[in-house]
This record gives C-alpha cells, sequence and structure tokens, in this order.
C-alpha cells in the first residue's frame, strides 16, 4: 500500500518574474533577428549570424519559457497536490499558496476504465456517481474537505428477515492522498459503492423493531429504538472499509427507516394491536387500584360492611365501567344486592 509522503514546492512569486522575463527576452530576440533579416535582404548583402541566431534563441527561449509556466499551481485551503512525475510518486503539498514545481510533474492521472461496468447513482435530486467517472481522468490536485454522500434508499432484510426501506448520510474527507489516487481506481465512487455495502450488512445484524415485550428483548438494540448505537456501528465498518482508500468517515446518520410496502400494512396493524393491548393494562391497572380504593374507604369509614360477595358486586361494576369502550348505561336495581 502507498504511504503519503510531505512534499514541498518553491514559491512561484520568484520564478513568475524570471518567466516573465523570459517571455519579454524571447520577444525582444525574435524582433531583432527578423528586423536584422529584413535589413540585409533589402540592402542586397548576405544577413549577418546574428540575425539567424537571435530568431532562433527567441524561438527556443518562447518555447522553454511556454515549458516553465507549465509548473506553476496554486493551492487553496482544504485543498492538496499530488506530485507524479514519469509514474513515479514524489510526495503531496498541503499547504495553500502559489508554487512552482518541475513541470513535468502530471496534471492528472489517467484510467484504464475497469471501472466501465460500475453504476452508482445518488438520491433523485442529486448528481450521480458513475462508471463513466471511473474512465476519466483523476486531478493530481485533490479535495481534503468534507465531503457529504446522500445515498439513495435501499431494500433489505433486517435481522428479522423483513424487508425494510433504507438509507443514509454519510460525511467524509480525504485522509490519505496517496492511498485515495494510488490504491483504488476511482475513490468517489469506492466510496459510493462501499457506502452502499456497509449499510446492507449493518441493517442485516439489527432488528427493525422489538418483536416481543419481555425485558430481554427490548434491552437488545434495534433500528428505530437505537439510532445513536446504528449511525456509531455504521461508522465504525464505513471506517474499516474505507481505510484502504485512505477515506475518513466524520460522520454516518440514517435519514430513511422503513418498513418495505409489502409488509407495512401488516406491520401497522401490529404496532396498532400493540398500542391498544398497552392501552387496556393501563386501563386495567387503574381501574383496580380505583376499586381497591373504593372498597377499602367504604370499609375503613364504617359506610358498609362488605362480605365476600357484596365485595365481588361492588367490584364488578365500577370495573365494568371503567373498562368498558362505550358509556355505561344506569340501571336501578329495586332489589338487594342479592337480587
Amino acid at each position: 500500500m502507498t504511504v503519503e509522503k510531505q512534499a514541498r514546492a518553491a514559491s512561484g512569486w520568484p520564478m513568475l518574474f524570471v518567466t516573465l522575463a523570459a517571455y519579454a527576452a524571447s520577444i525582444w530576440g525574435m524582433i531583432q533577428g527578423i528586423i536584422i533579416l529584413a535589413s540585409a535582404e533589402d540592402a542586397g548583402v548576405p544577413a549577418p549570424v546574428t540575425g539567424p541566431v537571435l530568431l532562433v534563441g527567441g524561438i527556443v527561449l518562447l518555447i522553454v519559457a511556454i515549458i516553465v509556466t507549465c509548473g506553476f499551481f496554486s493551492l487553496q485551503p482544504g485543498q492538496a497536490r499530488v506530485l507524479v512525475l514519469f509514474g513515479n510518486y514524489v510526495g503531496t503539498v498541503h499547504d495553500s499558496g502559489f508554487y512552482w514545481a518541475n513541470p513535468f510533474y502530471a496534471r492528472s492521472l489517467g484510467s484504464d476504465g475497469t471501472g466501465a461496468s460500475i453504476d452508482v447513482s445518488l438520491e433523485e435530486g442529486t448528481p450521480s456517481v458513475k462508471a463513466a467517472a471511473a474512465a476519466k481522468a483523476l486531478s493530481t490536485k485533490v479535495s481534503l474537505r468534507a465531503r457529504t454522500l446522500n445515498g439513495d434508499r435501499l431494500k433489505v432484510n433486517d435481522k428479522m428477515g423483513n424487508p425494510i426501506e433504507i438509507a443514509t448520510v454519510v460525511v467524509w474527507h480525504v485522509a490519505d492522498t496517496a492511498k485515495a489516487l494510488f490504491d483504488v481506481d476511482h475513490y468517489p465512487s469506492y466510496v459510493a459503492m462501499q457506502t452502499e455495502t456497509a449499510l446492507r450488512h449493518v441493517a442485516s445484524i439489527y432488528a427493525y423493531d422489538h418483536m416481543e415485550d419481555d425485558d430481554s428483548s427490548n434491552q437488545s438494540i434495534t433500528l428505530r429504538s437505537n439510532i445513536e448505537e446504528v449511525s456509531e456501528s455504521l461508522k465504525e465498518e464505513l471506517d474499516r472499509r474505507l481505510a484502504a482508500a485512505g477515506v475518513s468517515v466524520d460522520d454516518a446518520r440514517l435519514t430513511h427507516l422503513a418498513y418495505a410496502p409489502e409488509i407495512a400494512q401488516a406491520m401497522l396493524r401490529r404496532q396498532q394491536a400493540e398500542a391498544i393491548i398497552a392501552a387496556r393494562k393501563k386501563i386495567v391497572e387503574g381501574a383496580v387500584s380505583m376499586v381497591d380504593m373504593a372498597l377499602k374507604e367504604l370499609s375503613d369509614g364504617g359506610v358498609v360492611e362488605f362480605d365476600e360477595d357484596r365485595k365481588a358486586v361492588m367490584a364488578s361494576i365500577p370495573m365494568a365501567v371503567l373498562c368498558g369502550e362505550s358509556e355505561a348505561q344506569p340501571v336501578l336495581n329495586t332489589g338487594s344486592l342479592y337480587q
């Protein structure tokens, strides 16, 4: 694996003045050479040697100045320039500024087009990273700024085998320019593909939601209930997968999580049933406590003396009223509690 090396480039300002002087000298030499040759031709005498020398020297100096000009480059904050000389990695310049380096340093890296079959499309409305990008030459000027990858919605199976839809957004940046350019073919496509793979893996090791009500199941990590834990697991998985490309993940979050349409209605009915059961449980608990409190207050205050049969009758009436879904209809009893 390639290891990034720090490199330094000379300031571009001194060389800029030298280059401008070379341009001026080459133009002056060509003009003077043409004047001397033209004057000799008009006079009908052989041209002096200085004429062709100045003309050829000016042309050569102009070519040299053009080549030297190709060595200028500038870096903004958050950018780096990878120096590659005839296929040999020299180093990476990280400091921002105006520089001059060997004009034969490559400005782009060619691609063999092996990634032509890769097609990674992002969420609708955002730019797409396609295989055609892999066939294009990568620039040796690399951005070190944070980038955002807004992934497409994927249909995967969770730990329980239920089909779900899931999407993520990943914030990443290039940490090692040498690995990014030399150890993978096209690092933006590599990041997109590995993000999809990592998301599918993380979604398959967690259940969407708790399927049971027992305490042991409720303590397990799920995609819906433990967003922070799942996001941290996804970030660790991405860091491990993208380390080979010199990419560091700053953050990874789920942006969409839902059951697949084919089971969404069934799961909605299940959630409704759980909500009804939980509500009924609370209602029954409250009704029992209220009936118990009423019987104790009546007995302790000496208002009514209850035997076991009377307690059962008195308990059934408020329980039916409190736990019923419809309003209670009063019935007048003209007899005793036992009739």
